[in-house]
């Protein structure tokens, strides 16, 4: 936490930003009269904007915009929907659920690039059945090959392993029996199993989305820097972890705005209405930095550098949104704030194959249920995220089918007392005299947690340190930048990590996914392997929705508290704001590529900035 006086003096700063904030605008430069642009900034650094690589948020909200996957989530539904992207129709769903098959739209075309040498280039069902190969092809190590083979889809796993036990080259033009082109424009999946939530992967772009051979092929290891979709925005800039501009692309086929919001929201149906026929995308530009420390973050967006704030920092919601409402002299200038829970959830895994802090034997487990009982969440929320966040009762997110509210449990409990009982009773005791707890064995007891050098990490760190000494646990922090842990950890090699997680599609598979075993190194950081876990998983992931399917959750979240390879700290709440020239910014949390249904009022953005 940073120092009393440190504090007040940013607070008053805020303050008094906040009042003087017309005389702020009115020195800021006028903006260029053209391009329509967007711009904000991501609190992250992005990684590179290929699906097959692809495991982080921010560069996932790039890509979305860029490829496009056949199907979508409604702007305006609630509760969501799925519609058709580049598909002409919804899928064909077989009454087993083990066969989908999907008609593309013909007559869409991907963005002009070098490797298409002249040529417009259609899309086709084949460059589906391409990109998700990708995602098998052990170059690439994908992070999410485990949403694909958890499906089962037929003959693509025993493909992979072949050409791995053989140390080939992945075959992509072998043809496999769950997924094929079955002509140019139809596409079908076949697999092992039920898969009642399929369609699901196949509305996120980021992950799913069409990508043209020749384009990879051509730039090779730096596909990651040449995307290319069919998608409405292309990549023209990126300085990496610095500035990423996109634009228009002029070959994007007609698409208009038509949306049918719910009759109980009537901000949304002001919008739909408005918009309505409007062919999108509506800007021409967007520019996205990276400011990773919140307050320059916060006062570029004050200053009217950038035109919509994604994620208002906690520390200055009590200035920005006093009492969860916003402030006066913000709501005078036009902001509009859109405040909402993500499906989300804020964890500090424990590495399970980890010699002090993994394994599942009662002493090892003991450990980290003390520690999970000794996080102060409360002080968490109120210290440190503002008021900003709920605590977490499991490691299912809210927003997602599955998610349940009145579920209470260990993980939600706070008790130093029950910390040290547990600890005292499995022989984690000060066994050399410093003061400190030792191993079993009278080795030094050392907690490593791996971070990120930024101010809200820094408070959350002290929260862990005084947490920790409370119990007499010693711990130190292990900091580096977010790409950089993320790689690590996708190796195994970090003993505690704090992460958060969201939901990409609206059911708690989503965050169970988090502890099944064969997902280690992917979704599943912890490297949880329990064949309890497994079995449960393995059985609700090819139920409908139901009494029975919720009931293997139910089962799944205990086994997770009962372990404790996460502890769960809270479910987060998030605010945007949006200065008043944006037009149309409503947050849909399962829509990435929501850049096509903003607008950007220029004349507005002049007359409130001119001088």
């Amino acid at each position: 936490m940073s120092h009393p006086s440190l504090l007040a003096l940013t607070t008053s700063l805020m303050l008094l930003l906040s009042a003087a904030m017309p005389a702020v605008a009115a020195d800021a430069p006028a903006p260029a009269a053209a391009p329509k642009t967007l711009r904000y900034a991501f609190r992250v650094a992005e990684t590179a904007f290929d699906p097959a690589q692809i495991t982080d948020l921010y560069s996932r909200t790039v890509s979305a915009n860029i490829f496009e996957a056949p199907l979508a989530f409604a702007w305006m539904a609630r509760p969501v929907k799925l519609r058709p992207a580049t598909a002409a129709a919804m899928p064909e769903v077989s009454a087993d659920f083990k066969t989908i098959t999907i008609r593309i739209q013909p007559g869409i075309y991907f963005a002009d690039d070098p490797a298409f040498k002249g040529q417009r280039r259609e899309l086709t069902a084949a460059d589906y059945v391409y990109a998700i190969k990708r995602h098998y092809d052990p170059r690439w190590k994908s992070g999410n090959l485990y949403l694909l083979e958890n499906a089962k889809i037929l003959g693509l796993s025993e493909l992979r392993k072949e050409l791995m036990a053989a140390k080939k080259p992945f075959d992509y033009d072998r043809e496999v029996e769950g997924l094929r082109a079955l002509d140019r424009y139809t596409l079908q999946f076949r697999f092992g199993e039920p898969q009642p939530r399929f369609l699901y992967l196949l509305a996120d772009g980021s992950f799913t989305g069409a990508m043209a051979r020749e384009v990879v092929e051509l730039y090779d290891d730096k596909i990651g820097a040449h995307p290319v979709g069919t998608g409405p925005f292309k990549l023209t800039q990126w300085v990496r972890s610095s500035k990423m501009v996109l634009e228009r692309n002029p070959g994007y086929r007609e698409v208009y705005y038509d949306e049918q919001p719910p009759a109980e929201r009537p901000d949304l149906q002001a919008a739909a209405k408005a918009f309505k026929g409007r062919r999108l995308p509506m800007v021409d530009r967007i520019e996205v930095s990276i400011i990773e420390e919140n307050q320059p973050r916060w006062l570029s967006f004050l200053n009217g550098g950038h035109d919509m704030l994604d994620e208002l920092p906690p520390e200055f919601a009590t200035i920005a949104i006093p009492n969860n409402k916003l402030a006066p002299n913000l709501a005078k200038h036009g902001i509009h704030m859109e405040r909402y829970p993500r499906a989300d959830v804020s964890v500090s895994y424990f590495g399970m194959e980890h010699p002090v802090v993994g394994g599942y034997t009662p002493d090892k487990v003991a450990l980290r249920r003390a520690i999970a009982l000794a996080v102060d969440v409360e002080r968490e929320i109120q210290l440190v995220r503002r008021g900003q966040a709920v605590p977490a009762q499991s490691h299912v997110g809210p927003n997602t089918w599955g998610y349940d509210a009145a579920f209470k449990s260990e993980m939600g409990e706070f008790s130093r007392a029950r910390a040290r009982a547990l600890l005292d009773m499995h022989g984690y005791i000060d066994r050399d005299g410093d003061g400190w707890r030792d191993l079993p064995d009278g080795t030094p007891l050392l907690l490593e947690y791996a971070s990120q050098p930024d101010q809200q990490n820094r408070q959350l760190n002290e929260q862990w340190k005084k947490n920790m000494d409370a119990i007499g646990i010693r711990i130190e922090f292990k900091l580096a930048k977010w790409p950089e842990q993320l790689k690590a950890s996708r190796a195994g090699k970090l003993m505690m990590w704090g992460v958060g997680w969201s939901a990409t599609v609206p059911d708690a598979d989503a965050f169970l996914e988090l502890g099944y075993g064969p997902n280690k190194g992917q979704a599943n950081h912890a490297r949880f392997d329990l064949p309890d876990y497994n079995r449960l998983h393995q059985q609700q992931r090819v139920l409908p929705d139901g009494d029975e399917r919720r009931a293997l959750i139910d089962e799944q979240k205990k086994l997770m508290v009962a372990y404790m390879p996460y502890k769960v700290h809270v479910h987060r709440i998030f605010t945007d704001m949006t200065h008043p020239w944006v037009k149309g910014y409503h947050r849909n949390i399962f829509v990435r590529d929501f850049w096509k249904y903003v607008d950007v009022d220029m004349d507005e953005m002049k007359k409130r900035t001119a001088k």
